[in-house]
């Protein structure tokens, strides 16, 4: 199963210290209900793999408009996007915001490639495929 984020990409924020305990940083927790809805209204009714899944996460970022044509022709075609945010942080908010939706927990997630280049549009781009029988 694929399905698309629209939107820029964003790494999964720390829990923060406030007054009254820890707290879901609001740019973490609204970035995680996009997710959601976004695999929700794209595969309804959808009953969580149950089993071991691999995931595939590409982050496409936009070309910085101070690039000239051909550095910004030669982003394009390359995986090398060095930015933040880290990719285990993009990875760690796409599989916590599927926990109880597109499998049962984001610990059955046993094989995990994720990605992060330049592209036209900025975008996540999730393909889960659950492993085995």
């Amino acid at each position: 199963m694929k399905f698309e984020i629209i939107g820029k990409p964003i790494g999964k924020g720390r829990p923060r210290l406030g007054k009254y305990g820890t707290y879901t940083p609001t740019k973490t927790a609204n970035y995680e209900t996009l997710v959601k809805w976004t695999f929700a209204n794209e595969f309804k009714n959808f009953k969580p793999i149950e089993g071991a899944v691999k995931a595939k996460i590409t982050a496409v970022f936009t070309v910085p408009k101070s690039y000239s044509k051909k550095k910004r022709a030669e982003a394009l075609t390359r995986i090398d996007y060095t930015h933040k945010p880290d990719f285990d942080n993009i990875a760690k908010i796409i599989l916590d915001s599927l926990n109880g939706l597109a499998y049962i927990d984001d610990s059955q997630v046993s094989c995990l490639l994720v990605f992060k280049n330049y592209g036209e549009q900025e975008k996540v781009i999730v393909e889960l495929e659950k492993i085995g029988g």
